[in-house]
Parts: C-alpha cells; sequence; structure tokens
C-alpha cells in the first residue's frame, strides 16, 4: 500500500473529527482526491482552484527570485560596495552570490511568515467553522512578502497577515466570498498602521533604518539613502534613473514590483493560460496613460508653474508611470483577481480603465502617498458589483427593445 493510500485511509477515518478540514487540506495538497462524482452530468474540465493558483505562483516566482538579487543589490549599492550595474540582466554587479545571500536573509523571512502565519489563521477558521481550506491563501502568501519594504519587521507583517486574512476574507465566508483583495488588504493595514515603515526613503533598502538610527545615536556612519522614483518625483527630485533601469528592475522598492519586464512576462503567461484577464490589464494601462497625458497637456499648458509641489509627477513622461513604483504589478497580479474584479467583459473594461486612472490621480495629488495603485484597486474591489450591475441591466434594456421591435 503507498503512501497516497495510507493517507486516504486516515482521511476516511477521521473524517468526522474536529480537526478533519484541516487534515483534508494537508492531504489535497499533497495528492489529487480520491473521490469521483457517482451521479448526474457534469462538465468537466482539466483546470481547478489549485492549478489555478499554482500558475500564478509560477508566474510570481521570477519576480520573487530577481527581487531577492535585487534587495542585496540596492544595499551594497547603497552603502557604497559595489558599482552600479552596466550590462542589464548580463551585469556581473548584479547577479552574485553576496547580493542572493543578503536577499534570502530578508525575502525568505518575510515569505515564511506569510505563509505560517496565514495558512494558520485560515486552518483555525477551517476548523472552528467545518469547512474545507481553499487553496486562495497560495496566492496571496507569495503577494504580500513582494508588496512590502524589505525591511518590514516580521512581528508587524505577522500582525498585519492576521487582520487581513480575518477582515478581509474569513469574515466575508472565506476563498471565493471576499469583496477585497486580500493581499491589498494586507498592505492597505501596514500602511495606515505604521505609516513610518510604509513610506519615505529609509524603508526600501536593507540596512538604510537601521544606520539611520545609528546616526541619531552618534555613531560616525554613512547613512543609506533608498528612495524610490516615486518618493523622488514627490519631492520635486529630478529622475536619476534611466529608462532601462526602471523597465528592468534596478531600481529601490518593494520585493516584487520592481522589474516591469518580468512582470510583463507574467501577464503574457497569465493571459496564456487565461487566469488573467487581459481586458483589466489592456484597460488599465489605457486609463493610466489618459491620466498621464492629461497631466502632461496641464504643464504644457502653463497652467501650473515648476514651484508646484505637484510639478514633478505632472511633468513626468505619460509612458513613464507605467513602470515606475507598483502600478505593473498591482495590475497584473491583483487587479485581475478574479474573486474581486469584475465579472462582465465591459465591466472589466470600465473596472480596469478606472484603476489606472484613478492610481495616477491619486499618485500625482497625495505627495505623502505616491503610490495609488493600491487604493486605486481597493475602490475599485467596492465597486465592481455596482459596476456588474448596470452592465447587466444595460444589456437587459437592449433585449427588451429588440423583443418590442421584433413584436411590433
Amino acid at each position: 500500500m503507498g503512501l497516497k493510500d495510507k493517507l486516504h485511509k486516515l482521511k476516511l477515518k477521521y473524517k468526522d473529527k474536529k480537526m478533519a478540514p484541516a487534515f483534508n487540506a494537508i492531504h489535497t495538497f499533497l495528492y489529487l482526491p480520491n473521490e469521483t462524482t457517482h451521479s448526474g452530468s457534469h462538465v468537466r474540465g482539466a483546470d481547478d482552484l489549485k492549478r489555478t493558483m499554482n500558475t500564478v505562483i509560477m508566474a510570481l516566482l521570477p519576480c520573487l527570485i530577481f527581487g531577492m538579487f535585487n534587495a542585496g543589490y540596492q544595499h551594497h549599492l547603497a552603502a557604497g560596495e559595489i558599482e552600479a550595474v552596466t550590462n542589464g540582466f548580463f551585469s556581473s554587479e548584479f547577479w552574485t552570490l553576496d547580493n542572493l545571500i543578503v536577499g534570502l536573509w530578508k525575502v525568505l523571512p518575510l515569505v515564511i511568515i506569510s505563509y505560517g502565519v496565514g495558512l494558520g489563521v485560515e486552518f483555525l477558521f477551517a476548523v472552528i467553522k467545518k469547512h474545507e481550506v481553499e487553496e486562495g491563501y497560495l496566492v496571496t502568501g507569495m503577494l504580500v512578502p513582494l508588496i512590502v519594504p524589505i525591511d518590514t519587521p516580521l512581528w508587524m507583517l505577522a500582525i498585519a497577515v492576521i487582520f487581513g486574512v480575518v477582515i478581509g476574507k474569513e469574515v466575508f465566508g472565506g476563498t471565493g466570498m471576499n469583496i477585497l483583495n486580500p493581499a491589498l488588504t494586507i498592505r492597505a493595514f501596514l500602511f495606515f498602521a505604521y505609516p513610518t515603515w510604509m513610506s519615505g526613503d529609509k524603508v526600501w533598502v536593507h540596512g538604510a533604518v537601521e544606520r539611520a538610527n545609528e546616526i541619531a545615536g552618534g555613531a560616525q556612519l554613512d547613512a543609506i539613502s533608498g528612495e524610490t522614483v516615486l518618493g523622488a518625483l514627490a519631492q520635486g527630485k529630478e529622475l536619476t534613473y534611466s529608462v532601462s533601469d526602471m523597465f528592468l528592475g534596478f531600481i529601490p522598492g518593494s520585493v516584487g514590483e520592481t522589474s516591469s519586464i518580468l512582470i510583463l512576462l507574467g501577464a503574457l503567461f497569465l493571459i496564456f493560460t487565461k487566469i488573467g484577464s487581459w481586458r483589466i490589464m489592456l484597460s488599465s494601462v489605457i486609463g493610466a496613460l489618459v491620466m498621464g497625458l492629461i497631466f502632461n497637456g496641464v504643464v504644457s499648458a502653463n497652467w501650473i508653474d515648476e514651484g508646484s509641489k505637484f510639478y514633478s509627477l505632472m511633468s513626468t513622461e505619460f509612458w513613464h508611470h507605467l513602470i515606475i513604483g507598483g502600478f505593473a504589478f498591482g495590475v497584473v497580479f491583483m487587479a485581475t483577481d478574479p474573486v474581486t474584479a469584475s465579472q462582465t467583459n465591459k465591466g472589466k473594461w470600465i473596472y480596469g480603465f478606472l484603476i489606472g486612472f484613478i492610481s495616477i490621480l491619486i499618485r500625482v495629488f497625495n505627495p505623502a502617498y505616491p503610490e495609488g495603485v493600491m487604493l486605486a484597486i481597493l475602490l475599485m474591489n467596492v465597486f465592481a458589483p455596482t459596476i456588474d450591475h448596470y452592465v447587466i441591466q444595460g444589456n437587459i434594456k437592449k433585449r427588451m427593445k429588440r423583443l418590442k421591435l421584433k413584436t411590433a
């Protein structure tokens, strides 16, 4: 008797026990369930929730691996220990063991805490409410470490994960019932509960906070400044990174959001596998470009002077907004969440366009928080059902008119 058969026998033995949901989750994660349907007609597909979640994780893995190297690279670069990359992805200064060690040391604990605490909460709710553990948190657990600053304290992340899973998901009934993206709920909690750890020019590069504290205490050390592109522009500073650096990802930022090219490859993979909606992605890009063009037009028409605190972000090339900050990552991996996004095709166009439009609007007019994609997606999560409602009602009215014309 193989291990799979032994686990199945144990599953049947303890199926009525209190811990059955937790045991079933482990069993189905390792093996395909043995149960089959014996009655009725059914439409069967090759995909299921587990395969869907695993596909998204595969799309996220390149961002995670690059983020580990970039964490070490930004740390050593800011400390003056290495030179800036010159050959892009083929640069010997980037793909080094030293960079990877720093990345592993800082990123892996974030991943472990995210999965450990999040799955612990899900297992607890499954046991208490006596329902199966869904695989939805497999993606959320990977997204969370990729959208937070590298030096986020682990205890802080644990509290935020508990809040996000309970308030953003379980209170609505679990996977498939939530109205807000759980990963963004966690990120929003961190931002509003611990704002000094989620913004500024010291939280995006490993070691910057500690060195700043040592300097404040009288130690004679050089400070590490690791402000993001958006942070610099929000303060009226000139852009110091090249377009290629921003596109490839050799800039400070959250762990997984910096490399636009890897995010683009992930988007193509999700579209090819029919997991992510190309309508939402494309319409979000269109919305961002439209808002960026409007701001460029305002600056060109001299409706705002160079001394304004909004000038730098307004005058930024409209298409640059797509490759700086977390816009690309949010649009590809979180705006397309099938649970919280619009479900109708026309609704997806409206939903995505408003996310892109509002993201750039918040980015420009909120210097304290120039990254607006998180708030834009959460806002549109709330309005997604309303958008679908009016789209459906509009289709019903059109059909009724056609029916009246035929019967007239």
